[in-house]
């Protein structure tokens, strides 16, 4: 039986840091040979694999739109080589980039799966070597042709994750949506679906950054925030409420709001709390955000509505078609019905 060829990408992050005396570093080559030196890589039962190291590798802090088309790029121009793709990057805006991405690949009858670690695969007691080795083992042998994220033994649908915890292994959550595929002592589907050998090509839709505003509601919020990041050229907005969606009846907040609304600037309500979806319906206060001109992200995450809305005004669509699409589930982000 032909084994399974797999691509790595390489875009920077933890797992491929070394050890330098001014701390952890990424160093060119030095991911490369340390995965030559792990035999447990090569066995038998592993798929091949290229790995394809960035030049110059990108810390996650610094990653931008301009990156995710890169990757992108990457994945398109490699495509009908690879039976499946396995991207390492830093942890701190991997959803971001597992978001974007799966907005951006549309029509994938191969996997994506993106990994990462918390210590670097050189060091003892590093979790990268679990979290790789079971990436491409399950990019090869049970294909979920979609953008996934996979961390600690859990593969995520990329556009529902978030990271939960700074400097756990446990360091990704999925609060509004089952795990795809669970690594135990047995692999175990979930909510993931084993590809078909239907091949279909690939569509990369190009995104450009677009400039979106994020507030986090608090106690006390004077509307002049508000009104100072609601100016040009400020395109779209989230707004991260309280509870089911509700935000405080202040007139002149909800005038600011309605007001940038009427000057086409869309405006996505989503939730603080870490669970559950908007119901703009259930109280007064978030009725008189709909009222406003607020439309429901219902349960995205915030990375995920983001980057659906970096996604959407690359397309040439009118701020209406927009509104309409937030409001839609177009790969699996959100929950509407």
């Amino acid at each position: 039986m032909t084994k399974k060829n797999i691509y790595i990408a390489y875009t920077g992050g933890t797992i491929g840091m070394q050890k330098t005396e001014h701390g952890f570093a990424p160093v060119a080559g030095f991911l490369t040979e340390c995965l030559n030196s792990m035999p447990e890589f090569f066995r038998e039962e592993m798929p091949a694999f290229v790995l394809h190291e960035y030049s110059p590798v990108i810390d996650s802090s610094n990653m931008s739109p301009a990156h995710w088309q890169m990757i992108a790029n990457d994945i398109e121009a490699n495509y009908d080589k690879y039976d499946g793709f396995v991207i390492l990057h830093g942890t701190d805006t991997m959803a971001f980039t597992a978001s974007a991405l799966s907005f951006m690949l549309q029509d994938l009858s191969k996997p994506v799966i993106i990994t990462g670690s918390q210590i670097p695969l050189s060091e003892l007691r590093s979790d990268g070597q679990t979290n790789l080795l079971n990436a491409l083992y399950i990019a090869a042998n049970y294909p979920v042709a979609e953008v996934c994220l996979f961390f600690n033994n859990k593969l995520f649908r990329g556009n529902r994750t978030t990271k939960a915890h700074a400097d756990g292994f446990d360091a990704f959550a999925s609060p509004n949506f089952p795990l795809l595929l669970e690594a135990g002592i047995k692999i175990r589907l979930h909510a993931g679906t084993i590809a078909s050998n239907d091949s279909k090509p690939l569509k990369v839709t190009h995104i450009h950054p677009q400039p979106i505003g994020i507030v986090t509601l608090y106690p006390g919020i004077s509307n002049e925030i508000f009104k100072n990041i609601l100016q040009q050229p400020v395109k779209a907005l989230i707004l991260l409420t309280y509870g089911v969606g509700n935000a405080p009846q202040d007139p002149e907040l909800l005038q600011t709001l309605t007001q940038a609304h009427d000057n086409g600037i869309v405006l996505v309500n989503l939730t603080q709390c870490r669970q559950g979806r908007v119901n703009m319906g259930g109280y007064a206060t978030g009725n008189a955000l709909a009222e406003a001109g607020l439309i429901s992200g219902y349960d995205m995450t915030t990375e995920a509505a983001l980057a659906k809305l970096h996604y959407l005004f690359s397309k040439d669509l009118s701020v209406s078609e927009i509104r309409e699409k937030m409001q839609q589930n177009l790969c699996g982000e959100l929950t509407n019905d």
